[in-house]
């Protein structure tokens, strides 16, 4: 019998790990710490991320990208195959594992066989899920916009196994706490490095070259581009936008993930006001995130992951727009806009659109508002001292 509906939030199996405990974690005090991660030029921005921290931690200490001995090993994983060899490796010599997406249940559908996808189900969620595994398997071609894929992140055995799991905010920490409740939980908001910005000249020069005029108000959708990031809905309230209010206009930058959605909205990206650009290179997109007014970056359903798109444009002073939910609970309310998921949104994104158009004071003081609550807790400096002090308390 298929208990989805009597097991609709994860329900992980008794059994754990015996871990350390926090006693037993004693300080090292200049541990040799192994970095495993992406980097660039790899286009993600756990790569972006991983660039900056790896420059902060080697002020603290020694720091070697993926050696075959250490310490202590920081291993970044996300939702996707370019983590497949360190995940592997972080389960077979346990270290810290940061986890940019709470949710791993993408990145096991694609690393896996049916039935070692069902036996990792099984693991996380007990066997009377077993029926359920195999039909998130026979349906796994609707899994990036069904919300069933996010509701099981699948993180019980990395969780279990590391040393300690680091993640960016509240909803992370609660998923990784509902697979593991023994594991070592540290929050690290997402690290901001501030950037050597182009020049207003730069900035205006990018919006004539993409024939944006100097009145037009800018929104920017940036990043990769799948259904998770709600397109379609900014690209319906800007149709109205644009008709309510000419002088407007919408940047979408970034790669498509899913050709679906490509397909879809090829007809709404030739619309008036609408400017289509491909992925962008790391100093033409703070070109564009200059050039832009206000960034939208909705994300629904979510993965727990904190967006580096929302913090580096929250950290240049524009306002950004966020899906309502437990992931942005540490951003003060008057910092940036929140827009609920589902049947509000579309409304909710049209009115404060209008908002920040028709009140420029508006848009500014959130712009700053943001900025302040990124440069306070989000600081690149602040990030690498609790990821050395942890790495230095979790050498065992």
């Amino acid at each position: 019998m298929n208990k989805e509906a009597t097991n609709s939030r994860p329900s992980p199996s008794p059994q754990s790990e015996p871990r350390p405990s926090e006693s037993d974690l004693a300080p090292h005090v200049n541990p040799r710490v192994g970095f495993f991660s992406p980097l660039p030029p790899a286009r993600t921005g756990v790569a972006d991320y991983s660039e900056a921290l790896l420059r902060e931690l080697r002020t603290h200490g020694r720091v070697d990208i993926a050696p075959s001995h250490c310490d202590v090993a920081l291993y970044h994983l996300g939702n996707n195959s370019l983590h497949a060899e360190i995940y592997r490796r972080a389960l077979a010599e346990p270290g810290v594992a940061v986890l940019h997406d709470a949710v791993l249940q993408h990145f096991f559908l694609g690393q896996l066989g049916e039935t070692a996808y069902i036996d990792e189900f099984v693991y996380n969620y007990g066997e009377w899920n077993r029926d359920l595994a195999l039909d998130l398997w026979r349906r796994r071609a609707g899994s990036a916009s069904d919300d069933r894929y996010f509701r099981y992140p699948m993180l019980k055995r990395i969780a279990e196994r590391s040393r300690a799991v680091v993640v960016h905010n509240p909803a992370a920490a609660q998923a990784v706490r509902d697979h593991a409740p023994d594991a070592r939980i540290v929050q690290i908001p997402h690290l901001f490095s501030a950037p050597a910005l182009p020049d207003a000249a730069a900035a205006f020069a990018f919006r004539r070259q993409l024939g944006i005029e100097p009145t037009i108000f800018l929104f920017g959708v940036f990043g990769y581009l799948r259904e998770s990031k709600r397109l379609i809905a900014v690209l319906q309230a800007f149709r109205e936008l644009y008709r309510q209010v000419p002088s407007t206009g919408l940047l979408v930058a970034g790669e498509f993930v899913s050709t679906d959605l490509e397909r879809a909205v090829e007809p709404m990206l030739r619309e008036p006001g609408v400017v289509r650009v491909p992925y962008l290179a790391e100093h033409e997109f703070w070109l564009a995130a200059s050039a832009v007014d206000a960034c939208i970056n909705l994300r629904y359903p979510t993965a727990g992951e904190s967006s580096g798109i929302a913090v580096r444009m929250m950290g240049i002073g524009k306002p950004v727009f966020l899906t309502e939910g437990l992931e942005i609970a540490g951003i003060p309310e008057d910092a940036c806009v929140r827009i609920p998921a589902g049947i509000a949104e579309r409304d909710s994104l049209l009115h404060h659109m209008i908002l920040l158009t028709s009140f420029p004071r508006v848009s500014s003081a959130l712009g700053r508002r943001g900025a302040a609550h990124v440069e306070t807790c989000h600081c690149v400096k602040q990030a690498g001292k609790k990821y050395w002090d942890l790495l230095c308390a979790s050498c065992i």
